[in-house]
């Protein structure tokens, strides 16, 4: 699976940005789905995840309420819906696909290149 992420930004504290990933291949549907993000100096941090699916959704605690992941399956595709920007959502984004859902990135064998965030105060 190659996966590809687009959508970011910049964008004003309270703002909105829709990141979107399209994979490629035929089995995106038989895989789950992450995004995480890394700031500078620290390291990859969960953001949300999707079951294969779509049933089975988690979030991290400091994005519950803001943001939204979604997939929709026929068009090879996740999304990020973010909200309620705030600075300290400043990051590189990056999705990825794991067989099985989970909050470790070690888990995701498949990574998209990333996409800036930049959330100004």
């Amino acid at each position: 699976v190659q996966l590809q992420a687009s959508g970011g930004g910049l964008v004003q504290a309270g703002g909105s940005l829709r990141l979107s990933c399209a994979a490629s291949g035929r089995t995106f549907s038989s895989y789950a789905m992450g995004w995480f993000r890394q700031a500078p100096g620290k390291e990859r941090e969960f953001v949300a995840g999707i079951s294969w699916s779509g049933i089975s959704i988690t979030y991290a605690d400091s994005v519950k309420g803001r943001f939204t992941i979604s997939r929709d399956n026929a068009k090879n595709t996740v999304y990020l819906q973010m909200n309620s920007l705030k600075p300290e959502d400043t990051a590189v984004y990056y999705c990825a696909a794991a067989a099985w859902e989970g909050s470790k990135p070690i888990r995701y064998d498949y990574w998209g290149q990333g996409t800036q965030v930049t959330v100004s105060s």
